[in-house]
């Protein structure tokens, strides 16, 4: 039976496939990231209303008029950039179908888009889907990540027609600096690419501040940033993306938008813009404050446990360099992890296009309460008394 050529290419993700492979044995699942606690109550609250009193039909396509007034005011009010609901919006069924509409809407066969390594797994494919050649460059650079420029100019060519880029960062956990989007600024202004932005992390952050591109000189018209309530409030589930763009780029994200998957969840839109209206800077500071907890905590248990890694600055996610434990290649030491330890994380290789440049490394996701990574360490300190 005949299938694409674009899709022979692609596996199941990795990701997933560790979930699934945690619940077969039963271990503590630190490879998908997902939160084991509450979402707030308000949004729980305001769905819950919505459904009842029946908006339980199609929304506007590019998302309720609520939700797109509620994230207008919610980036002036956090970063200053002055965003009109009516044209410059778009919400979408998750950060995830966001890129991809994202990416059809601005990108030619043909053309090339710059996937900085490591990278969430969806980024390649998704440039693949629109027939356009990823360029993945290895421009994190362990172990403190910190961003190669001098790569990252080379990767450039008169047939770049975008970068994606990940602040805070999945799955190093970095946070770029003000000089660092700078330079990006400038290449991007030079090479007259787009920038994508994910900042799904935008509110998990434990170092430095996190500053959209956008609101640096010359970026404004040409940056699509890419966001969504799933990490912010806790609702994974939900599906409820966001993008803002230029006007007439806005209109194209909106078509693809449209055939993709025609509009996001009603009343769950009417939830998340219920949290944008009525949580303020106080429930971001108690946010960051609280994954900070449960960064040092794992982080600790990692160190103890033998694994050496960078405390992240941002995001919810420990890239660990686990060698000093064992030889195992990344895949088959996850699958042991998991299966005789209990604890199930991400083999590293399936954040690179080489996978050898994965693989001494595991991630593990910290969304989870204190006691659960409590007794992830209990069980990680079984392998001090050595590894496979």
């Amino acid at each position: 039976m005949h299938t694409a050529h674009r899709t022979r290419g692609f596996t199941e993700s990795v990701i997933r496939g560790m979930t699934r492979l945690a619940n077969e044995h039963g271990a503590i699942n630190l490879a998908q990231g997902f939160p084991n606690f509450p979402a707030p109550e308000i949004l729980k609250q305001e769905a819950t209303r919505a459904i009842q009193e029946d908006i339980n039909q199609y929304a506007i396509t590019w998302g309720s008029r609520r939700l797109r007034v509620a994230l207008a005011a919610k980036y002036a009010a956090s970063y200053g950039i002055e965003v009109d609901p009516e044209s410059e919006i778009t919400v979408t069924c998750g950060a995830t179908e966001a890129m991809a509409a994202v990416l059809l809407a601005i990108v030619d066969p043909g053309d090339e888009v710059i996937v900085p390594e490591p990278f969430y797994e969806n980024y390649g494919p998704d440039t693949i889907i629109c027939a356009a050649k990823p360029v993945f460059c290895p421009i994190w650079a362990p172990p403190s990540w910190e961003l190669d420029l001098e790569r990252l100019e080379k990767a450039f060519s008169e047939r770049t027609r975008a970068l994606i880029l990940n602040s805070p960062n999945n799955p190093t956990g970095r946070v770029l600096s003000q000089a660092e989007l700078q330079a990006v600024a400038e290449l991007c202004q030079r090479h007259d690419a787009w920038a994508v932005t994910d900042e799904v992390y935008e509110h998990i952050l434990f170092e430095g501040r996190h500053v959209p591109i956008a609101t640096l000189p010359g970026m404004r018209e040409r940056t699509i940033t890419i966001s969504g309530a799933s990490k912010t409030y806790s609702v994974t589930g939900w599906r409820i993306g966001t993008v803002i763009a230029p006007p007439e780029v806005t209109e194209a994200i909106r078509k693809v938008h449209d055939f993709l998957t025609v509009g996001a969840p009603a009343p769950l839109q009417e939830g998340v813009a219920a949290a944008m209206e009525t949580l303020g800077p106080e429930y971001y500071d108690s946010l960051a404050s609280d994954y900070r907890s449960r960064r040092d905590l794992l982080h600790r248990h990692l160190e103890q446990a033998g694994f050496r890694a960078a405390s992240p600055q941002g995001a919810y996610y420990i890239l660990a360099d686990f060698s000093e434990i064992s030889a195992l290649p990344d895949d088959r030491f996850s699958y042991w992890l998991t299966r005789e330890i209990g604890v199930a994380p991400v083999p590293g290789s399936s954040f690179y296009a080489r996978p050898g440049d994965g693989r001494h490394l595991v991630r593990f996701a910290f969304p989870k309460t204190l006691d659960l990574l409590g007794e992830a360490g209990e069980r990680l300190a079984a392998l001090k008394g050595g590894a496979a």
